[in-house]
Formats: C-alpha cells, sequence, structure tokens
C-alpha cells in the first residue's frame, strides 16, 4: 500500500450560510486580512539572498526563526542545523520559536547559543514582543532564515533582524522544480541554493541527539516498564502512540483490530504504549504503558523500541528525531511534506481507515527488515 505522490486531500470545511457567520468571527477575520496587507508592505522590501551568492566563508552569526509553539513544526527545523552545521561548522546560531519546544528540541546541538520565544497572540504581549525584538536588534547576524517559509510573524522578524544576508524560505515567484515537498527539506534546499559553493549531499534528517546517557535510561525505563514481558532474543517491542487530533485520531476499536493483526512469522510482538499528555490510555491500558511529560525522556524510551507507529503528529516527529523505524497514519494531512524519513521509517495512506490493510504494510516492512 504505497504513499500517493499526490497530495493527500483534506476534508472540506463545514459549509456557513450566508449571513450566519458569527460576528465576533467576522471582525477577527478583517483585523487579519487587514494585519497581513500591513505586513506584506512592509515585508515587500525585504529582498531574500540570490541563488549562488552566500558567501562560503565569514557566516559565523546565524539566526534561524521559526515562531511556531507546535513540537512537529520544531523537530522539522533540526536538518536546517545539522546543514547549518555542514556548511558552516564554525558558526553560532539563535533560534525564534514559541514555546518550550525548541528548547527541547536544540539541547543537543552544540551551535546552539540562545533560544528566543515569541508569544503566540504577539498583540496581547506587546511589552514581551518589544523587549525580544530589542534583544534581536543588539545582534548583527551575517545570516538570518525565516525557517517557516509563510508565517508572518517569521517574515515580520526577518524584515526586522539585522542580518547581512536574508534568507526566506517560502516559495518564490519563479518556481523552482528542484524545491522538495517536504518540509524538513525545504529550508535545507533554500540555503543550499543560496550557498556559492557545492552543497551536494544527502538530505539531513530529524534528530534530537539524544546522548549515551539519554539512551541508556530509556533502554533502562523500557525493560522497567515491560516487566515480565522483557524482550528476548526472537522479540520486536513496538511502541504505539495512540493519540492524535481531530480526524487524525483512529479510535480504541480500531486499535485493538490493527494490533491483533500485527503478527510477524517467528517473532514476538512486545507492545508498548505512550500515554498523551492528558494521561490517559487511550487502548484501555490492555499493554504495558509509559508516561512522561518529558519530551526527551519519552524520546529516549520510544528510542529503544524496535518500531513505533501513530498518526502524523508531534510525537510521530519526536520519534523519527529518536532515531526509531517509524511508521506514520496519514489519514488527512499531506504524506508528501510531513512523511517521517531515515532508518527505514514510511509514511502509510490510512485513507481508507483499514486497519487491517494498514497492519499488512507494516508486517511486509518488517518481514524486509528482518531478512536484509
Amino acid at each position: 500500500m504505497p504513499v500517493s505522490d499526490q497530495p493527500v486531500p483534506n476534508p472540506p470545511a463545514p459549509a456557513v450560510a450566508a449571513g450566519t457567520e458569527p460576528f465576533h468571527g467576522h471582525l477577527h477575520g478583517k483585523r487579519r486580512r487587514m494585519v497581513r496587507r500591513a505586513l506584506d508592505r512592509l515585508l515587500g522590501q525585504v529582498a531574500s539572498v540570490a541563488p549562488g551568492t552566500l558567501p562560503t566563508t565569514g557566516i559565523h552569526r546565524v539566526l534561524v526563526l521559526r515562531p511556531n509553539h507546535r513540537l512537529g513544526n520544531m523537530l522539522l527545523v533540526a536538518p536546517l542545523l545539522a546543514e547549518l552545521e555542514r556548511l558552516y561548522p564554525g558558526a553560532e546560531v539563535d533560534i525564534v520559536g514559541a514555546g518550550q519546544a525548541a528548547a527541547t528540541v536544540f539541547t543537543g546541538y552544540p551551535t546552539v547559543r540562545a533560544i528566543e520565544n515569541l508569544h503566540q497572540r504577539i498583540v496581547r504581549h506587546l511589552p514581551a514582543t518589544f523587549a525580544l525584538l530589542g534583544r534581536l536588534r543588539k545582534t548583527t547576524y551575517d545570516l538570518a532564515i525565516d525557517a517557516g517559509g509563510g508565517s508572518q510573524s517569521g517574515r515580520l522578524l526577518l524584515a526586522l533582524s539585522r542580518a547581512r544576508y536574508k534568507l526566506d524560505c517560502a516559495e518564490s515567484s519563479t518556481p523552482d522544480p528542484h524545491r522538495p515537498r517536504h518540509l524538513a527539506q525545504r529550508p535545507v534546499h533554500a540555503l543550499r541554493r543560496a550557498y556559492a559553493g557545492d552543497a551536494a549531499g544527502a538530505w539531513p534528517v530529524m534528530d534530537l541527539r539524544l546522548d549515551d546517557h539519554e539512551r541508556m535510561r530509556g533502554r533502562h525505563l523500557l525493560l522497567k516498564v515491560l516487566g515480565a514481558l522483557a524482550p528476548g532474543p526472537d522479540s520486536l517491542v513496538v511502541a504505539i502512540f495512540a493519540n492524535a487530533t481531530g480526524p487524525k485520531r483512529q479510535g480504541t476499536e480500531w486499535w485493538n483490530t490493527f494490533i491483533g493483526a500485527l503478527e510477524v512469522p517467528g517473532r514476538d510482538i512486545r507492545i508498548v504504549e505512550i500515554v498523551a499528555a492528558h494521561a490517559v490510555s487511550q487502548l484501555q491500558s490492555r499493554h504495558a504503558t509509559f508516561y512522561s511529560r518529558d519530551l526527551r525522556k519519552m524520546a529516549a524510551v520510544i528510542g529503544a523500541a524496535d518500531v513505533f507507529i501513530s498518526a502524523d503528529c508531534g510525537v510521530m516527529h519526536l520519534a523519527a528525531a529518536s532515531g526509531v523505524r517509524t511508521f506514520g497514519l496519514f489519514s488527512v494531512t499531506d504524506a508528501g511534506k510531513y512523511a517521517p524519513y531515515g532508518n527505514g521509517s514510511a509514511a502509510i495512506d490510512n485513507r481508507s481507515g483499514d486497519p487491517l490493510a494498514a497492519a499488512r504494510f507494516i508486517r511486509a516492512n518488517l518481514m524486509g527488515l528482518l531478512n536484509t
């Protein structure tokens, strides 16, 4: 059941009869449009560095902008940091994110000097926003990168930053046939395209860079929660995160059917459920469970498993960044943009909603893994 090369269509939004839109919703939409027009006038003055003109030396201070609070979106920036390390190994990077995800994700990157957070609601937190802008303006950067490629707040920060070179990763008015679909690869591609030297190479993967101590603790915790079901030489430990938002989420019955069909000849399957932040098992506590609000600890436990399975979500990206073989179920979002890759990971086209088909796909992949 291969993933299609075409985008996975999103379900249509519910129709709203004319004249029935809530008044506050109308005002909110109007305010957003006014802000967007004002930003477009300002940001139209920002010229992104031209292809092939970014120098190969002299880039020491780098600013990476991704003011988004979602864990998955921050993890998608990790390949860009790896590429910056490769092209400019002596550089120092500052990051502007939102929330605590950036600090968690980039702890293992020695090139990262400082991480700032822009509040989600800028207008309601103007003093903190202006303080952040003031701190950014104190530093003259050699290169500033809007890694989001379309975020209004990212574009605003790019416009206001003091940098010799500014790189906007949004799609330009001139189509680029080589621009990748995957959102983790797009800023890497933009950097390589701007770079004056030879930047060819494999795509960097998402990587939390868990250290040896974290991985050892993850293995210890995994064995502890498995208890009497501790894996042997013929076992496969499968970590499952059964939670997701909206239509991405599959119900308990779906997961029970899927797990019942997940068989690999000659192997005993050991299931560990990774419990979501609300601390409620989605699988009725039928299997070993692990819960932690520490994302790096959770990633270390997931990374100690043989396989991880979940719907497309931030924890799926966290698993892929831990180095475990990750399978993502895609029923709504575009797998071409968000699929886990590297370490034998793959996306599963789950638009049919058939748990048996999903189990067959993973079983075939695992058999291929065991036969290599």
